[in-house]
């Protein structure tokens, strides 16, 4: 059987190295979108390979990529703006249960790995997840930490995708998790507390 991609449509046939020119944009799983800002050849033990120099936008760090090996760190194109209703659909899912009764370190290590994956929908599953969570109980630092990545690295992406300002997504991101909110039960009366 395949190995399951997530259904990410910006993964790569197996075997194909993704190229990318000097301008493009890309994202690097963790890090987010960035721009190729070189493609240099170093030396490296005697040998000479070529890295793409890629400028992370968020933050301005800059992240060496061997050519050759851009499918096995997960670096890859931005997702298609048609895509982009379908990173939505995973907002709109239901969150996994399983994970409230976890402990919260086990949590973390399990989001922390689906941010690394780099996919845009596992991204997705982790900010629902924890935006959901919050309205229940208080995130632990590690999870706040984990919220605030997922969200930075989707409105940077989406927005990219749509060419739109990161204000408009992050208001599109709280509107659907807003509509999953639980509902609360009305406060009880003042007549029957006394």
């Amino acid at each position: 059987m395949d190995k399951k991609d997530n259904g990410n449509p910006a993964s790569e046939p197996q075997g194909e190295i993704k190229k990318f020119e000097v301008g493009d944009l890309a994202v690097y799983p963790a890090h987010g979108v960035g721009r190729i800002e070189a493609i240099e050849s170093r030396d490296v033990n005697g040998e000479t390979h070529d890295f793409y120099i890629m400028k992370v936008l968020e933050n301005g760090m800059v992240i060496m990529i061997p050519t050759w090996n851009v499918a096995s760190v997960g670096l890859r194109d931005i997702i298609d703006e048609k895509d982009v209703p379908k990173v939505y659909d995973v907002m709109k899912g239901k969150r996994n249960a399983n994970l409230e009764s976890q402990t919260w370190n086990r949590r973390y290590r399990e989001y922390m790995d689906k941010i690394k994956t780099g996919s845009p929908y596992d991204v997705a599953e982790v900010f629902r997840d924890l935006s959901l969570l919050k309205f229940t109980k208080d995130l632990s630092f590690g999870e706040r930490k984990l919220y605030d990545t997922a969200q930075i690295l989707l409105v940077k992406e989406l927005s990219t995708a749509k060419n739109t300002d990161e204000a408009s997504i992050a208001a599109e991101l709280d509107a659907l998790i807003e509509e999953q909110r639980p509902v609360e039960p009305p406060p009880e009366s003042e007549e029957a507390s006394s």
